[in-house]
Parts: C-alpha cells; sequence; structure tokens
C-alpha cells in the first residue's frame, strides 16, 4: 500500500551541511578577526554576519540572538588544507597563533608529522572570543570517503598542491623505471584520482 507523502526508496535525500553557528560576544571584532584570515563575508541579512573559508562549501555565522551557546564555546572545528604549514604561515601573517603538532605513536607531538601522513597534522587557533578550529593535512582520503567516480579539487590551491604531490610521486616512478615517461599525463591523472578516493596509488 502506497500513501501520500511516503518518500522511502533506496536512495537517500542529500543533506548538504550549509552553515554553522558559533557563539561570540561581540560581533564587530569577530567580524574583522575573520576578515584578517582571508575568509569571504558573504551577503547576509542585516542581523547575521556569515563567513565562508576559502575552498569550503560550507559557512559560518554569528549574530545577536543567532545561539544560547556560551561566547567561545565552539570548539574542535575542523578546518581541512592540503599544506598545514602553508596554512600556519599565513595564519601568522595575519598575527594568528596557530600551534602545530602531529599526532606520534605516544600521543599529540609538536609539528608537522615527519612523514606527512594524511589525517595526522593539525594547526590550532582561536577567535577572539576563545572558539577553536583545527586545521588538518589531508591529501589522500580514506576508502569510501569520496565518490571514486569523481574528482574534484575545492580552489586552485588544492589542485596545485595535488599536482605538486603527483609531480613528486611521478618523478620517483621515472627512476625506478630509468626512463622518461611520455605518458604522464595519464599517469598525473592517475594518481589525482586515486589519491582523493584513497585507493592505492600508482607507483
Amino acid at each position: 500500500m502506497s500513501m501520500s507523502g511516503d518518500h522511502s526508496s533506496n536512495s537517500s535525500v542529500d543533506m548538504k551541511l550549509e552553515v554553522i553557528t558559533i557563539p561570540v560576544s561581540d560581533v564587530d571584532r569577530a567580524k574583522e578577526f575573520y576578515l584578517s584570515l582571508g575568509w569571504r563575508l558573504d551577503q547576509t541579512p542585516p542581523t547575521v554576519v556569515q563567513f565562508t573559508p576559502p575552498g569550503s562549501p560550507c559557512s559560518v555565522q554569528f549574530g545577536p540572538n543567532r545561539t544560547s551557546a556560551a561566547p567561545g564555546s565552539a570548539q574542535n572545528t575542523y578546518l581541512i588544507v592540503a599544506d598545514i604549514e602553508a596554512v600556519r604561515d599565513q595564519l601568522a601573517a595575519a598575527g594568528v597563533e596557530a600551534g602545530l603538532f602531529h599526532l606520534g605513536p605516544d600521543g599529540p607531538a609538536s609539528g608537522p608529522d615527519p612523514e606527512r601522513a594524511s589525517y595526522r597534522s593539525f594547526a590550532s587557533f582561536s577567535d577572539p572570543d576563545g572558539n577553536g578550529w583545527l586545521c588538518q593535512e589531508i591529501t589522500t582520503r580514506l576508502p569510501g570517503r569520496v565518490d571514486s567516480a569523481e574528482t574534484s579539487f575545492g580552489s586552485k590551491n588544492d589542485l596545485a598542491a595535488a599536482l605538486r604531490r603527483a609531480e613528486a610521486a611521478h618523478g620517483e616512478h621515472e627512476k625506478r623505471t630509468g626512463e622518461a615517461d611520455a605518458n604522464w599525463p595519464d599517469w598525473y591523472a592517475d594518481y589525482l584520482v586515486a589519491e582523493q578516493a584513497g585507493t592505492e596509488l600508482p607507483t
């Protein structure tokens, strides 16, 4: 029996995370801070301030009466980046102190992961209210995290970083084979697709 309004099926309805609300005590001060990071100030109704980090499909909002949470109580909100040291340098240029650390065998340790393994390097920083952000370096996704039939990049910088990683890996490939690879565009393409899908990288 079918009932009107029954939307059950084998496919799920897309639910795309659009906006996160963060609690701040001083809207103008917070606005200056996120502008200094180079985040895009979006057009919104007068009582809402919305910023979008570069390359992000999700935005951040704050403003009067947007949330009852205590200012500074938003913690460990993740920002995914392709180069953790470049992000640390960019934050420093904006006058924002960022702690750089990695997950070692005995827990958190100072500096980026020595092997720059995906998911293991972080930079932490806070806004003037103490809302805490974690930048996590991800270059190769775990299997199943992205659609293996699609390869996309959120920004020109992410694509450039992926091409640099492919170039370095391809250089090692040519050393192993002992000859120049005239078919390097296909090799690069295979590398970019595999890296993003979390499947085995070409060698």
